[in-house]
C-alpha cells in the first residue's frame, strides 16, 4: 500500500471534493483518483461515494480513515523522533560505565561536553555494572558507547585508551599497615584479601599483578562493586588493591601508594567496529578521545 496515496485519502477524507484536495495536495485530480481507485482495489470496497457536487465518505470509508489517521500520526512522531535522533545537537547518548567512574570521571566529562553550546540540548541515559556485562549490553545494541576495562576476545569491539586509573592498597585505620603511607606488594604476604570478583575488568590486572610478585592472595571476600569492597576494608575484614578513586575519602581508611611494583589501569572508550552512530554519539566520542589524557 502506498505511502502518499494514505495521505491522499486522507485529505480528500477532509476535504470532501477532488479539486480542493488535488490542490492542496499539489497533484493532478486524475492523479488523486488514480490514487483512490487504487486504494479501493486493494481493500476491495468503495471509500467515497457522491453527494450532489461532492463528495463523503462510506461506512468503509469512515472506518479506514480512523486507522489511516492514526498510523500516519505513528509515522510522523516516529520521523520526528530519528529527526532528533540524528540531528548533531540533539538527541540521546546511551552512555554505560564502570562503577569506578561514576563518582567524578563521567559526570565531569558530560558538564565539559555540554560547555559546547552546541551539545547543550544533548541528553544522556546512564549505566553502570561491571566490563563483561557492560560490553554484552554494548554487542546487543542497549549502548552507544562504553567506558571500562580492556577485555580479550571482543573482535567485533574497538577499544580506544582514554585515561588512566592509579592503583592503591587501602586498609583500615585499625590495620597496623595505617602506619605507613607506602607499601611493597610483598609486606602483604599474611594479609586477607578483599578481592574483585571474576567478572570484574580489574580483575584480569590485579590478578597478574600479584602472579608477577609470586603472592598467593588469600582472598576473604569477592565482590563486584568498588563501595563494597571499600566498606569490607573499611571493618577491618582485609585489605584491598583498588583505583585511585576519589570515594575512598568517604571512608575511614587509609590509603597506601604502592611502590613496587608501581602500576596504573588503562580505561578505555569501547564502541561496536562498523556500526553507524548518531552524529550526536559521533560527536561525543571524539570529544572523549580530544581530551584524553593517556601519556
Amino acid at each position: 500500500m502506498n505511502l502518499n496515496h494514505l495521505y491522499y485519502f486522507k485529505m480528500l477524507a477532509e476535504t470532501e471534493h477532488y479539486t480542493q484536495a488535488a490542490n492542496m495536495l499539489d497533484i493532478t485530480q486524475p492523479s488523486l483518483s488514480h490514487a483512490i481507485s487504487q486504494l479501493e482495489n486493494e481493500l476491495n470496497c468503495y471509500l467515497f461515494e457522491k453527494q450532489g457536487r461532492n463528495i463523503r465518505l462510506t461506512k468503509y470509508g469512515k472506518i479506514f480513515y480512523e486507522y489511516v489517521t492514526k498510523g500516519l500520526s505513528e509515522i510522523e512522531l516516529g520521523q520526528k523522533k530519528i529527526d532528533v535522533i540524528t540531528s548533531p545537537n540533539q538527541g540521546w547518548i546511551n552512555l554505560a560505565f564502570i562503577y569506578t567512574l561514576g563518582y567524578r570521571y563521567v559526570p565531569h566529562l558530560i558538564q565539559h561536553f555540554h560547555f559546547d553550546k552546541n551539545n547543550s540540548k544533548i541528553k544522556f541515559t546512564l549505566k553502570q555494572g561491571s566490563t563483561s556485562a557492560l560490553l554484552d549490553g554494548l554487542e546487543e545494541e542497549k549502548y552507544d558507547l562504553v567506558l571500562c576495562s580492556y577485555q580479550e576476545n571482543r573482535n567485533n569491539i574497538n577499544f580506544v585508551p582514554i585515561t588512566t586509573e592509579e592503583l592503591v592498597v587501602v586498609v583500615s585505620k585499625l590495620n597496623p599497615l595505617a602506619l605507613k603511607n607506602e607499601i611493597d606488594l610483598q609486606e602483604l604476604q599474611n594479609e586477607y584479601f578483599i578481592y574483585y570478583s571474576k567478572h570484574s575488568g580489574l580483575r584480569p590486572l590485579i590478578d597478574d599483578l600479584f602472579h608477577s610478585n609470586n603472592i598467593d592472595p588469600n582472598i576473604l571476600f569477592e565482590v563486584k562493586e568498588d563501595s563494597a569492597i571499600l566498606g569490607l576494608v573499611d571493618i577491618n575484614y582485609g585489605v584491598a588493591v583498588v583505583p585511585n578513586i576519589p570515594m575512598i575519602d568517604h571512608f575511614h581508611l587509609k590509603k597506601l601508594k604502592i611502590k613496587n611494583p608501581q602500576k596504573k589501569r588503562i580505561i578505555y572508550m569501547a564502541t561496536v567496529k562498523n556500526r553507524y552512530a548518531p552524529p550526536a554519539v559521533h560527536s561525543f566520542c571524539n570529544f572523549i578521545v580530544q581530551n584524553s589524557n593517556i601519556d
